[in-house]
């Protein structure tokens, strides 16, 4: 049950604009990466550029 209800309020994919090579993130913005587990493992991140 606790992981359906976290999958259900985070993100699991995320699309951000890229103008001159850069991220387009506002002043105050970020991306972070938040781990539910207590367990190391290993993560992908796949990034596709269109």
């Amino acid at each position: 049950m606790p992981a359906h209800v976290r999958a259900a309020l985070t993100q699991t994919h995320l699309t951000i604009p890229v103008v001159d090579g850069h991220l387009a993130l506002g002043t105050w913005q970020g991306v972070y990466v938040w781990e539910h587990r207590i367990r190391p493992h290993r993560r992908r991140v796949i990034v596709s550029v269109r």
